[in-house]
């Protein structure tokens, strides 16, 4: 009789210390001060465990995959290219936080609550000075110029397919071009050397220049520059240096906007810790915290910015056409086809 009491009182712990653990799944680039997470652990007597679910389209493959048996309670990272493919699928469940009334309503991804906007940025073409100076290689000016060989060469872009910046950047070109235009530009850009690679990651810290690789433009983001000066050597607010090692190259056509969200997940295990994670992450000191760690600038009105962020620009991207963002996934698969499998 003892022995089941133990038992009984074992498995009730077990099944209390479960009821009190949150899942947050995000994409890789997530990145908030432990010290706030322990506060939100410490306040809601629970524990956070995070999953990183690779780049923001890997991760929307992966909650696909697992929507009949939810992996996590709450996801992170999902954005404006991305949404509409969750909702087809039926990934989340509306939760409006009250924070989101300080998000600008053109930054808002969805009034309905499925998807709170944490944070916007700009995907766009990064360049490294250093480069561009010792070649004396005037900089492209248009979309079509970096088709050219002598500029594809020289450009490193991440997958439509498994990357939310190069889904960002698939739409941009379809945006410019429209269909048939974007996939003989990159018909052209690739055979004349434009790299494509899987994530983000590889392309900005294995191909790109900066990092030790051979190719000088990349698709990153508008605040990349800022992040480069923040992480040189003695860095010091009070001492900014005239310029940034790297600069955006805002050629027409290909920026875009991309707004990030959180969201509570269908079939949460948890959906009152899940939406307290919601608002959490639109509180006053995560939206400080998170633009020097992931490097995008923070949804809510009125939040201060360090001083690095003079290196970052906010381009005007050209309107987008309804038809562009209608069916994303419909794109990325045309763009499969026409582009990597065609000869």
């Amino acid at each position: 009789m003892r022995k089941l009491i133990v038992a009984a009182l074992l498995l009730g712990a077990a099944q209390a210390q479960a009821q009190t653990t949150l899942t947050v799944i995000t994409h890789d680039s997530f990145d908030v001060d432990k010290k706030l997470v322990a506060q939100f652990e410490a306040q809601n007597k629970a524990k956070v465990r995070f999953v990183k679910g690779g780049d923001a389209g890997e991760l929307l493959n992966r909650l696909i995959l697992t929507r009949r048996a939810p992996i996590a309670d709450v996801v992170y990272g999902l954005d404006n290219s991305l949404l509409a493919r969750a909702q087809q699928m039926n990934l989340l469940q509306p939760y409006r936080s009250p924070a989101l009334g300080k998000v600008p309503a053109g930054y808002r991804l969805d009034d309905a609550g499925l998807l709170n906007t944490v944070d916007y940025g700009y995907v766009a073409l990064n360049y490294d000075r250093a480069y561009f100076q010792k070649a004396g290689l005037a900089l492209p000016k248009s979309l079509d110029d970096l088709k050219k060989p002598e500029y594809a060469r020289l450009t490193v872009v991440s997958s439509p397919a498994t990357s939310s910046p190069g889904l960002a950047f698939l739409l941009a070109t379809v945006n410019h071009y429209g269909e048939a235009g974007a996939w003989q530009w990159w018909k052209t850009a690739r055979a004349g050397g434009l790299k494509v690679v899987r994530g983000w990651s590889d392309a900005y810290y294995k191909d790109f220049t900066r990092a030790g690789g051979k190719y000088p433009i990349v698709l990153s983001y508008a605040s990349s520059p800022a992040a480069e000066v923040f992480y040189a050597d003695n860095y010091d607010p009070a001492k900014l240096p005239a310029q940034a090692p790297t600069a955006n190259l805002l050629l027409p056509g290909s920026t875009w906007l991309q707004l990030e969200g959180v969201g509570v997940l269908k079939g949460a295990k948890q959906p009152a810790l899940a939406r307290k994670f919601v608002d959490f992450m639109l509180s006053p000191a995560v939206q400080a915290d998170i633009p020097t760690r992931m490097w995008i600038y923070p949804a809510v009105s009125g939040t201060k910015l360090d001083p690095v962020f003079k290196f970052t620009q906010q381009p005007d991207p050209a309107p987008v056409k309804a038809s562009v963002t209608a069916n994303p996934q419909r794109l990325v698969d045309a763009w499969v086809q026409n582009v990597l499998r065609s000869r």
